[in-house]
């Protein structure tokens, strides 16, 4: 079971950090990702992790403003999101992730974590 959290209102230019914790299962071999979703909209890869921390990737839309990291130790994956945008506003969401396709290796998405901007 995957669950984000950390999520909440901030105004355009705040910052938040989001979390995603696993409860029953590991994802430290995983590469780890983070998507959102506006109503009405498909789901939007956002930034992915490999295992170790080492390579990164990210939708051009967040370039320089979002960060994704982890703590394998913790089994917890991280999104820092600085210099936030209305358009940023969606419901994030966690994953293992297929690095070539950015699709979700477990095809189960949890319990996402709102984020509304403010303009």
């Amino acid at each position: 079971q995957l669950q984000a959290s950390g999520g909440g209102l901030v105004q355009a230019g705040g910052s938040l950090r989001l979390s995603c914790a696993a409860s029953g299962r590991t994802f430290r071999s995983y590469a780890m990702g983070w998507w959102r979703q506006t109503p009405g909209k498909e789901r939007e890869f956002v930034a992915a992790l490999n295992w170790s921390g080492g390579m990164t990737s990210y939708a051009d839309s967040v370039k320089g403003r979002l960060t994704i990291s982890r703590d394998n130790a913790k089994n917890t994956v991280y999104l820092q999101m600085n210099n936030l945008k209305p358009e940023d506003t969606a419901v994030y969401y966690c994953a293992p992730i297929d690095w070539g396709t950015h699709t979700n290796l477990w095809h189960n998405w949890g319990q996402g974590t709102q984020v509304t901007v403010s303009s």
